[in-house]
């Protein structure tokens, strides 16, 4: 009866085969972009929407996004509440916001993503910012977060 249950088992393993999954990986491929193939425009609004939201720190003050300008779900999600609560924790370890340094463009399939230096009074805060601009020319993600230097090593030319 075991003998049985064992070779059945067997059975079961050798008959299960693994499927292969093919995927395109092109729109994962993340590549370092020359400013001439970015419009200044999209370029400028990606710098004045990651500022708009990091000066509401110093202001205590947001105007509130529109939708010519992000994603419904980035209007959604950034509220004045919500900001004041990462406020609050920004100013306390990296005092006031400064200004934003670009220190890359990085094109995916779909998007186009802004690095971006946040600097700050205190030598202490190490911060980024990236703004990712959809193909509609709208802002899909805004995300901060401390500085990562490997980032170069992720792009695939």
């Amino acid at each position: 009866m075991k003998k049985a249950g064992l070779i059945i088992c067997l059975l079961l393993l050798i008959g299960c085969k693994s499927k292969t999954v093919s995927r395109d990986t092109e729109d994962l491929k993340i590549k370092r972009v020359v400013s001439t193939e970015i419009s200044s425009a999209q370029q400028q609004k990606a710098y004045d929407l990651g500022k708009r939201v990091l000066e509401t720190c110093n202001t205590s003050k947001f105007k509130p996004f529109n939708e010519t300008e992000v994603t419904s779900s980035v209007m959604e999600n950034t509220t004045e509440e919500r900001l004041t609560k990462t406020c609050q924790k920004f100013r306390q370890y990296y005092g006031s916001f400064i200004d934003l340094k670009l220190d890359g463009v990085y094109k995916t399939k779909t998007e186009t993503i802004y690095r971006y230096h946040a600097l700050y009074t205190k030598k202490v805060a190490n911060k980024e910012l990236r703004v990712f601009v959809n193909e509609e020319n709208l802002v899909s993600a805004i995300k901060s977060m401390d500085w990562d230097e490997k980032f170069e090593s992720q792009i695939t030319d």
